[in-house]
C-alpha cells in the first residue's frame, strides 16, 4: 500500500532558490531511493521550518527513509526531526485528485 511520509524539522536557510540551489545534489539522491515515488519540498522561512511529504510505495520504504534521512540530518546538526508515516486512501484521494 502507498505510504506517505511526513517530515519537518528545524532549519535556518537558505530558503527559496538558493535553497534549491544548495539541495540539488540531495534531491537528485532522494529521486533513487527504494521505493521512493515523489517528494513535495516544504520551507517556512519564518518559522526556520524545512522539511517535506514524500510517497513511498510502501510502508518499508518510507520507514527505511525516515531512518536514514533522521540519522543524515542529525549528522548536519538538526537536533530533532518530526516524521509521521501515514497509509494512503487511494481511492478517496483519487476523488479529490490527489497525484497517486
Amino acid at each position: 500500500m502507498r505510504t506517505l511520509l511526513q517530515l519537518d524539522f528545524p532549519y535556518d536557510g537558505p530558503f527559496g532558490d538558493e535553497m534549491a540551489s544548495a539541495m540539488a545534489e540531495l534531491a537528485e539522491s532522494i529521486a533513487r531511493e527504494p521505493g521512493f515515488l515523489w517528494k513535495i519540498w516544504t520551507e517556512n522561512p519564518d518559522s526556520c521550518e524545512a522539511g517535506g511529504i514524500y510517497l513511498f510505495e510502501d510502508e518499508s520504504s518510507a520507514r527505511a527513509y525516515l531512518n536514514k534521512h533522521t540519522a543524515r540530518l542529525k549528522e548536519f546538526g538538526v537536533p530533532k526531526v518530526n516524521g509521521k508515516v501515514f497509509q494512503v486512501n487511494e481511492a478517496l484521494s483519487a476523488i479529490d485528485h490527489g497525484p497517486v
